[in-house]
């Protein structure tokens, strides 16, 4: 049977087609997992339950259309970063076995790399064409192994700063869920590695089973490589590590923001060279690219959910509902209410 995957990305050429000798009764997408220690359960968990959803009818779970396997070299039980361990089912072995092969990643700090046995299979399994997906910080472990030098990848916004600082030359995409380049596939982790796997069962054993996967997994439909990421993206295009820190630690704490003083406190540096590097990386200082943060996840909130317009303002660090409608009427001429009933309209 050949295959090809249309990527998701502008742009982005397509896989190539890789031939895979199918007997009688053999499941049209099989996987193979690596976990990292310390890996995210959800990540893995959502890309699982996909793939096992789409490959029997109903709940029943049987592998039938769908094959997958966690692979060990130890086979011992690997610990996700909430504790829950994970037994491996089978050893490494010869990775053309699958169509694609996938990493799971989790806490950086504590796994660094995979370690030289796994690196030397995910090499064995690009250069026999299998297709490599890096989900959560598996982007990190894969370009680690040298597996994802000029290529685009996925990273979530909340590890951007990090990637940066670890990987120069790269050029990761923080507002997309999933990344298709050629033979890499990257997500962001949590619920876009069920997009992500939703992606690959609709071209290898059909939409309707993916359709079917989501909506049992109460998700309402599939999203495309191109979705944004879920909550604030990198708006600010820049790669001074300093900028990127700060903008960090700014989107972790909006509801609560921090003076600039603060800000520049927990990242190690005065407060006069954290505003010198904003204004020469973004024109701007660091209190209005807060300010424009703030407002740009008032603006997607006050569209896209039913929350209160007072909700919405403690949510994103004013002091009430006419603190946020006298900022929002400055930046978007209208106040918020304005913009709701304008929709509603």
């Amino acid at each position: 049977m050949e295959h090809a995957i249309q990527p998701m990305t502008s742009g982005a050429p397509m896989l190539a087609a890789r031939s895979i000798r199918r007997q009688p009764g053999d499941a049209r997408l099989s996987v193979g997992f690596i976990l990292a220690k310390r890996f995210t359960l959800c990540a893995f968990a959502n890309f699982v339950d996909v793939l096992r959803l789409a490959a029997d009818e109903g709940d029943r779970s049987r592998p039938i259309l769908c094959k997958w396997t966690v692979l060990s070299d130890d086979m011992d039980a690997v610990m996700s970063s909430c504790g829950i361990s994970v037994q491996p089912k089978e050893r490494l072995g010869d990775p053309s076995r699958f169509d694609y092969i996938v990493v799971v990643g989790g806490l950086m700090e504590e796994t660094p790399s995979l370690g030289s046995t796994y690196e030397r299979f995910l090499a064995q399994a690009a250069e026999a064409g299998v297709p490599l997906v890096g989900v959560c910080t598996g982007a990190f472990l894969l370009h680690q192994a040298g597996l994802l030098n000029g290529y685009r990848c996925c990273v979530s916004w909340f590890h951007h700063a990090d990637f940066l600082e670890q990987f120069e030359g790269l050029n990761p995409v923080t507002d997309q869920i999933f990344v298709v380049d050629r033979d890499r596939l990257t997500c962001s982790g949590g619920a876009s590695s069920a997009h992500l796997a939703a992606f690959l069962v609709d071209k290898h054993v059909g939409r309707a089973q993916a359709n079917k996967s989501l909506h049992i997994m109460i998700i309402d439909e599939a999203l495309q490589a191109e979705k944004p990421q879920p909550g604030i993206t990198m708006d600010f295009k820049t790669r001074d590590p300093m900028v990127l820190r700060a903008l960090l630690l700014m989107q972790q704490n909006i509801d609560a923001p921090f003076s600039v003083a603060e800000v520049a406190r927990r990242i190690g540096h005065s407060k006069r060279q954290l505003e010198r590097h904003f204004q020469a990386a973004l024109k701007t200082s660091p209190q209005a690219a807060f300010l424009t943060m703030r407002l740009s996840l008032a603006h997607y909130l006050i569209t896209t959910t039913d929350r209160s317009i007072s909700q919405i303002a403690l949510d994103c660090g004013f002091c009430d509902s006419s603190h946020l409608s006298r900022m929002f009427r400055r930046r978007f001429n209208c106040t918020p209410l304005a913009l709701r009933e304008a929709i509603a309209a």
